[in-house]
């Protein structure tokens, strides 16, 4: 999707579409005389491996020449101090309850004032890998955050020939202007304790203020990506999509949608003992066309957490960057990194697309199914949801446990299950906009709804060998879904050890308990934050429909 980042000068003005208050205010402080461009992988590699406090570890980059790098790059790993994760309290979005155009526009101006003393760096992205979205990204970020620069440039789709190509040939809409996103790092506020991540979705733009940690530039720049997709056709995801490659030239698409931690990724690359083959579109940001149900992935790279994979582990070799690990020197004196949240939580990297064997940026087959992932232990491992009120509303309800990837403010229990609605916590536009293209894909695209509960079952642990196992029968076709007692829409794959007992009072009981909490969320969204979230009656109705069916 081509953007604009030039306008005609009877285009620039108050009226513009794309130009406004806060937007100017960022926008202006790319073209100061103290910004140096960035325009290409290897000098943001050097930079970085110059940039104080870097560790240049002796592991080397996986074919470096097809990332866009010198053949002799090395995995780079920096720390952030205390901070390891997002910040969920210090997000304020334009367009929300209480959020002033005129306090905010005045906090910007002032940081970029006080950034005019630093050596600022520009560098440049695409979001979106396919002429059917593509959107063009820029970050200012001050020297000494180089690491973040280059990690951001790896995440995104580095500019190069073809690429640029591309983008030129892809759609154009003229209403919607580049992502311009203003980084200070040293930025603070009494005001703001956790630091600022400020969104002006309509145009475009966001400023990331006294925020180290890198995941705020990765999940900002898709807040906005997203949030243009939203507006021209997409459903915009925060899950993992994967194409099964079936005999006879038939395929399987399924979605799955899920929180940090929640297994999207381990279930978007699992390979089932190589009993298929698999395809990848991405593990974490994609699009849905409302249209033809074809999908598109926004980025080339994964930013995974590194808990899971052992120094010595074989997927280690596709690292491009390391985030928040430690590093020590092993038996060949060689400098590594030392993962599996050893030195602290939520430790991360980018790694290269080809960690993925078989990678596609766009699925044109429609999706077929989509997998929302909950923790929700008085759900059993798997179940089907028919009619389409029913199948976008628990998507808007997802319910899920906070992981070690957020930062969290004083006073919230991180034990506490909480709901995420389509598991994307950086919407920036009405939760009935979410509602309503699901519900579409749905009823007019056919595509079947199943939950899978990743967590635990009334104590009891769903491991990840009965949720791939349920998936293998879902794609296969060897399903045995029946009726779940009373429930018109809902029904269940029993399994093994798993089957609800709908004679216990007690497991009914909180059963019925959590799906009055989904309908309280769903009622509450009509006066919270003003009513920016309020869903269309038929969400309220279908859920409780099913708390009238547990009576």
């Amino acid at each position: 999707m081509a953007t604009k980042q030039h306008y005609a000068l009877s285009d620039i003005g108050p009226k513009s579409p794309i130009i406004s208050q806060i937007r100017t205010t960022i926008e202006t402080a790319f073209y100061g005389n103290n910004v140096i461009r960035v325009t290409s992988l290897k000098e943001a590699y050097q930079l970085a491996a110059n940039a104080q406090g870097t560790v240049i570890t002796d592991m080397p980059v996986y074919e470096p020449e097809i990332q866009g790098l010198d053949s002799d790059a090395r995995v780079l790993l920096f720390n952030d101090g205390a901070v390891s994760g997002r910040a969920a309290a210090a997000r304020k979005i334009l367009g929300e309850e209480g959020v002033k155009v005129g306090e905010y526009a005045l906090k910007i101006s002032e940081a970029v004032f006080k950034s005019r003393y630093k050596t600022m760096y520009h560098a440049e992205v695409f979001v979106g890998l396919d002429p059917d979205f593509m959107v063009k990204a820029h970050l200012l970020i001050p020297e000494g955050y180089e690491n973040n620069m280059y990690s951001w440039m790896l995440n995104f789709q580095a500019i190069n020939e073809e690429y640029a190509k591309m983008y030129k040939e892809s759609k154009e809409y003229d209403h919607e202007g580049d992502i311009y996103i203003f980084s200070d790092p040293d930025w603070s506020h009494p005001d703001h304790s956790m630091g600022l991540t400020f969104f002006d979705p309509e145009h475009n733009c966001a400023a990331l203020l006294g925020m180290r940690y890198f995941g705020e530039h990765k999940k900002g720049t898709l807040t906005l990506a997203w949030g243009c997709a939203n507006r021209n056709g997409y459903a915009s995801c925060h899950g993992g999509q994967k194409r099964y490659n079936l005999a006879g030239g038939k395929s399987y698409v399924a979605g799955v949608f899920g929180l940090s931690g929640s297994g999207k990724s381990t279930i978007t690359h699992a390979k089932h003992n190589d009993k298929y083959d698999i395809t990848v579109l991405h593990d974490d940001a994609f699009i849905i066309s409302t249209e033809d149900g074809s999908s598109v992935a926004l980025e080339p790279a994964y930013f995974d957490k590194t808990q899971d994979y052992p120094a010595d582990c074989e997927d280690n070799k596709f690292l491009l960057t390391v985030q928040n690990n430690g590093a020590t020197v092993d038996e060949d004196g060689r400098v590594v990194i030392v993962p599996e949240d050893i030195r602290n939580g939520n430790g991360r990297a980018v790694k290269s697309k080809l960690w993925s064997p078989n990678r596609e940026d766009k699925f044109a087959e429609p999706v077929n199914s989509i997998f929302w992932l909950m923790k929700d232990p008085t759900l059993p491992p798997v179940i089907k949801l028919s009619g389409s009120a029913l199948a976008s509303v628990m998507g808007a309800t997802l319910a899920t446990k906070r992981t070690s990837a957020e930062r969290l403010a004083p006073g919230v229990d991180p034990n506490a299950l909480v709901v995420e609605p389509y598991a994307n916590p950086f919407r920036t536009y009405p939760l009935a906009d979410d509602y309503t293209k699901f519900k579409t894909l749905f009823e007019k695209n056919h595509v079947d709804c199943y939950i899978l509960n990743t967590g635990d079952f009334m104590g009891k642990k769903v491991t990840p060998a009965i949720t791939l196992g349920a998936l293998e029968a879902i794609v296969e076709g060897n399903t045995s879904f029946k009726k779940w007692a009373n429930f018109s829409d809902i029904e269940i794959m029993e399994v093994e050890g798993f089957v609800p007992d709908m004679k216990d009072s007690e497991y009914v009981t909180q059963l019925k308990a959590r799906m009055e909490d989904r309908v309280q969320f769903v009622a509450t969204r009509d006066t919270e934050k003003g009513g920016f979230d309020k869903l269309p009656a038929d969400a309220l109705e279908a859920l409780k429909k099913v708390v009238s069916e547990l009576a």
